[in-house]
């Protein structure tokens, strides 16, 4: 175990309201550690640092992030944020917001791995996982029994992770840092559309569109969870998903900034939305966040107080 993280660690078990399952080993990823009502902004500020998710761990090269969820956005926020420092408001966007990118890009991992191992075996193009995983992401229909070398190709396509710092500022944008109507009513942080008469209506909805909302989640992570299933599964983003593979295949690193350059697609502002998003990359140094992973310790869950 890396010094810092004992240290750290140490820490943590010696202060009080935090809860840890600790006998000389990391607790289990995936159990909660600790359950945070907070009242104010300034109880999440307190959190980072009392677990050391700070500024100065960050640019001390420091890449870990805890695993953070939030079970939504109060309404206090749309109101808080106007007075508080930008440098806070960002501050808990972000490393929130990060650490739901992570934990989504985890679960994808994984399944990724285990796509490639199956891969390998013989008979795949029957294989009942990879068959439903097909189905899942959008590659056959239901009704299709047998995959072809092409599907299974588009498969390895789409699944895949996206990167942290793509993901921080279209989320930074689409919901004006987490305030927007959307964000606060329905956990919404990317502005996904929903036609099936769920969604959180438009003020000025337009008719030539149909009877369509912007889609709304039980949690931000649900929120995350969609964002990304959208970018690997909708043929606007092809683009993104081949410049993707090709980073893969050339060894280089899952650049936000490039992949950034494929969604002109994502909004009717076509390039101007992408020099937006690189805006905010820039100006946030964002593009360190495609370095991040988590650690490998339980979850703290942040609820907002009534």
């Amino acid at each position: 175990m890396k010094p810092y993280v004992t240290l750290l660690l140490a820490f943590i078990i010696s202060t009080s309201g935090f809860q840890f399952s600790y006998a000389g080993q990391a607790a289990v990823a995936g159990t909660v550690v600790q359950k945070l009502e907070s009242k104010s902004y300034k109880d999440i500020i307190k959190l980072f640092n009392k677990i050391g998710y700070t500024s100065e761990r960050w640019q001390a090269g420091i890449r870990e992030v805890p695993r953070i969820r939030i079970t939504s956005i109060p309404q206090r926020w749309q109101t808080i944020s106007l007075s508080i420092p930008v440098k806070d408001k960002k501050n808990i966007f972000f490393r929130l917001i990060g650490s739901g990118v992570l934990i989504a890009n985890e679960k994808i991992a994984e399944t990724r791995k285990r796509l490639l191992a199956e891969l390998d075996k013989k008979n795949v193009s029957h294989n009942k996982w990879v068959h439903s995983l097909a189905i899942k992401y959008k590659v056959i229909k239901e009704k299709d029994s047998v995959l072809d070398k092409n599907e299974l190709d588009e498969l390895l396509l789409r699944v895949d992770i996206i990167p942290p710092s793509l993901a921080l500022a279209q989320g930074a944008m689409e919901s004006g840092w987490g305030t927007s109507r959307f964000a606060i009513q329905g956990n919404s942080l990317f502005g996904q559309w929903d036609f099936s008469g769920n969604g959180i209506k438009p003020e000025k909805q337009r008719a030539n569109l149909g009877n369509y909302g912007v889609a709304a989640y039980v949690s931000p992570q649900a929120s995350v969870d969609a964002y990304m299933f959208n970018l690997n599964t909708h043929r606007a983003y092809k683009h993104l998903r081949k410049n993707r593979a090709e980073l893969r295949t050339q060894n280089k690193p899952m650049s936000g900034w490039e992949l950034a350059k494929t969604l002109d697609k994502y909004s009717e502002r076509g390039d101007a939305y992408i020099k937006e998003l690189h805006d905010i990359m820039g100006f946030n140094k964002l593009s360190a966040t495609d370095e991040a992973f988590l650690w490998d310790r339980g979850e703290i869950i942040i609820s907002p107080a009534p």
